[in-house]
């Protein structure tokens, strides 16, 4: 969970998500859209490859993202069922 945390935690990959929600893009696609180097897009992709929040397809020369959203699906699970979880009570000492 340390490296989904660590992937959303950037405002360019949850651009990047974003943009992906929308349709599958290859990298320079990806990249077009920000004015940053290819080599950071890559970078920044390859974050979101390891918290498995995009696939990456490779089809001859060009690569493939397309956005996973099983990932999000347990976080949210998990993080509705952390909610939902009843409190303790506690009992009052007497003086």
């Amino acid at each position: 969970m340390k490296k989904l945390f660590k992937a959303l935690d950037d405002p360019i990959r949850r651009q990047i998500l974003e943009m992906l929600k929308e349709k599958d893009l290859t990298a320079g696609e990806i990249a077009d859209a920000f004015h940053i180097s290819k080599p950071s897009i890559s970078y920044h992709l390859d974050l979101l490859k390891q918290a498995d929040l995009v696939f990456a397809n490779k089809k001859g020369q060009y690569v493939n993202y397309t956005l996973n959203t099983s990932v999000l699906d347990e976080v949210i699970s998990w993080l509705m069922d952390l909610h939902q979880t009843p409190k303790p009570t506690t009992k009052k000492q007497s003086s």
